[in-house]
């Protein structure tokens, strides 16, 4: 079989479009953390407060991620993928508008409802449109332009925040969004999964599951560990979670089927993004307050200082594409998240209110080449280790476990801060950070082990082969996460074109 290996126009306009909605919701996520001293100056609040500004964004996001591949699914990627970010959009506006805390938060939670729909989908809707041979190098872009993000994050924040306002951190999103609408429209071809079925009750399991777990994290420092209403929140939180794992295995569609985590590999990368999320997000939260609290930075010198950190993924992750097409996946993920747990614990090490920028410098190197290894190839292993059919929601439950993680990270790393320091002064701060630290680069570090568990190259090859169906076969209504259904090709004939994908329907 001849495999079509170059970016055509449909792939190239899907790689822009989902790249470009990719980058809008990486970062929306960093963008936040640099501008937190300012919103706690000017809207007020306390460290839990700062917390939900963080998380209230990132638990919806992660809760309503596989509902939301589930509904693209049923209802139409390409239409779902447009609903979301129109959702997105608007709730950007809303957060930019808020005039208190309270609001900032509520308006953080809609966006993270826009961005589950939104960002599952532009996964998928990337992987049917671009041919497996060249699957890795353009996962690699998309993974680069979430590498922007996470570069410029921090720049961008300090910059807005500091020369204009906070509120300009969520303006930003609402060009990006309206341009993204109608390119979709006209550039994105439309698939839907006929026979995907909608998991309320799972989905109102694991959100609530989630939400409880979260809120008594948040919490435990304020009303204390041992409080009814955090004992409760955790407690109710953990039934609920585990009603969620028996409801995937007893559930004939389930949100989310546990018989994929059967699957040696697609266990390991999950737990692997989980925990190198948790190490991520809990130590830029504390990271960035650092730099502005206790070293005196303005929040663009902040933002400029993290750039040796936050800029690596825009080099490395090209290069970790390609990578993973040619040796394999599990060598480079387990690499990244090795140099990222390095990374972490070497900021422990030295940090120190008097602690210079050239000290930081390899600390931030290191930790920035570890991020920019793990995105693509992590996303190259987990859709080897599932058929078309599961791509969907593989893909679905991923990015959920990546945004628990994010969302525990804060939880955890804040709650250990809180536990042996604080905001009284530079050295309380950094008294309740170093610790922190060292828990993160643990979290990390057990994610490379983890890693280990991903399939070799020649298992990786021989399943991505075994995901393309033959020339000659038939197209009919293809899986969740395969490719667009219900089309036949222009010969109308019933038969895959060279390179064994069916050709898409393109509105213009």
């Amino acid at each position: 079989m001849v495999q079509d290996t170059k970016l055509r126009g449909p792939a190239v306009w899907a790689l822009v479009i989902t790249g470009a909605a990719s980058f809008m919701a990486a970062l929306d996520n960093l963008v936040v953390t640099t501008a937190l001293p300012s919103i706690r100056e000017d809207l007020g609040g306390k460290l839990e407060d700062l917390e939900w500004t963080v998380n209230a964004y990132t638990l919806t996001f992660a809760v309503l991620l596989m509902f939301g591949a589930a509904l693209g699914d049923r209802f139409g990627r390409r239409r779902l993928f447009i609903a979301g970010t129109a959702v997105f959009t608007v709730a950007s506006a809303a957060a930019a508008l808020s005039p208190g805390i309270n609001e900032l938060i509520a308006a953080r939670a809609v966006q993270g409802v826009g961005a589950a729909i939104m960002m599952p989908l532009s996964l998928t809707l990337l992987t049917v449109a671009v041919p497996a041979a060249r699957r890795g190098m353009a996962l690699g872009i998309y993974g680069a332009l979430t590498g922007l993000a996470v570069a410029s994050g921090p720049l961008i924040g300090g910059s807005l925040t500091e020369h204009i306002s906070w509120q300009w951190i969520f303006w930003l999103n609402v060009p990006i969004g309206l341009a993204l609408m109608p390119l979709s429209r006209m550039r994105l071809g439309e698939s839907t999964a006929p026979q995907a079925k909608l998991d309320v009750p799972g989905t109102l399991l694991i959100s609530g599951g989630l939400f409880g777990i979260v809120y008594g994290l948040v919490n435990a420092n304020a009303h204390g560990w041992t409080s009814p209403s955090v004992l409760t929140a955790l407690l109710v939180g953990a039934a609920l979670v585990g009603g969620f794992i028996h409801h995937g295995f007893r559930n004939a569609n389930p949100v989310l089927p546990m018989r994929l985590f059967r699957d040696r590999g697609f266990f390991g990368i999950n737990m692997a993004s989980l925990l190198m999320f948790v190490g991520m997000f809990g130590s830029i939260f504390l990271l960035s307050q650092f730099l502005q609290g206790v070293l005196g930075y303005s929040p663009t010198e902040a933002g400029l200082r993290m750039l040796p950190w936050t800029a690596m993924p825009m080099i490395a992750a090209p290069i970790s594409g390609i990578l993973s097409d040619r040796i394999g996946s599990r060598p480079v993920v387990v690499a990244g998240l090795a140099l990222q747990a390095i990374g972490l614990g070497w900021f422990a090490v030295i940090l120190g209110t008097e602690v210079s920028y050239a000290t930081q410098l390899p600390a931030m190197i290191i930790s920035g080449i570890g991020m920019g290894l793990f995105f693509a190839p992590a996303s190259n292993a987990l859709m080897s280790t599932v058929a078309p059919a599961d791509q969907g929601k593989a893909a679905g439950a991923n990015s959920a476990l990546r945004e628990v993680g994010g969302a525990l990270g804060v939880a955890v790393l804040a709650s250990v801060f809180s536990a042996q320091g604080g905001y009284q002064s530079g050295q309380s701060f950094t008294d309740g950070t170093v610790p922190a630290l060292w828990i993160g680069g643990a979290a990390v570090a057990l994610a490379a082990v983890l890693a280990l568990l991903l399939p070799g190259r020649a298992t990786e090859k021989a399943r991505a082969a075994a995901s393309l169906p033959a020339a000659g076969s038939p197209v009919g209504d293809l899986p969740t996460g395969g490719l667009p259904t219900g089309e036949l090709p222009a010969d109308g004939q019933g038969a895959v074109p060279a390179g064994g994908r069916a050709t898409e329907k393109v509105a213009v």
